[in-house]
């Protein structure tokens, strides 16, 4: 396992949509691995293939001692909504308030190739959200309302 470099805003690589894994093998495995390492070390919440400069449907949340690994992620429900704060180990240094569902159903594979299907209602819907944007090129400073300075 290894610590990986997490890019910032303005590197291209999180503005592109990611592609479908195809291989659940040791490659897929590695890059989780290294993720969890990572995402422990930067003291965060999720973290996407594409923050590690990787262009894969894969993001990783960790939510009340659990590591969610999903992979080709699909959001299949939706409702209500919730308004918070986020921040971003992409944009480090600043954090924005977010409209987000306030409940969500995903349906995901696991690192060998076995689908599940996850119900996620406020923090952990926002999580999940917030790293299924990056999938698709999308930071959680384009939905905003309001980008600050975090002066922690």
């Amino acid at each position: 396992m290894a610590i990986r470099n997490i890019i910032q805003v303005g590197d291209p690589t999180l503005r592109k949509r990611s592609f479908e894994v195809t291989d659940f093998g040791a490659k897929t495995h590695e890059l989780l691995d290294d993720m969890k390492e990572t995402l422990v070390q930067a003291d965060g919440v999720g973290l996407a293939a594409p923050q590690v400069g990787v262009l894969r449907r894969v993001f990783i949340v960790s939510f009340e001692d659990k590591y969610y690994e999903c992979i080709n992620p699909v959001i299949v429900s939706k409702s209500g909504k919730q308004v918070g704060d986020e921040g971003c180990l992409s944009v480090r240094g600043k954090y924005g308030t977010v409209e987000r569902p306030k409940k969500i159903t995903v349906q995901a594979f696991d690192r060998y190739g076995k689908k599940f299907t996850v119900k996620a209602e406020d923090f952990l819907a926002r999580a999940f959200c917030h790293e299924y944007d990056h999938l698709d090129g999308i930071l959680y400073i384009d939905k905003a309302t309001r980008v600050e300075e975090d002066k922690k």
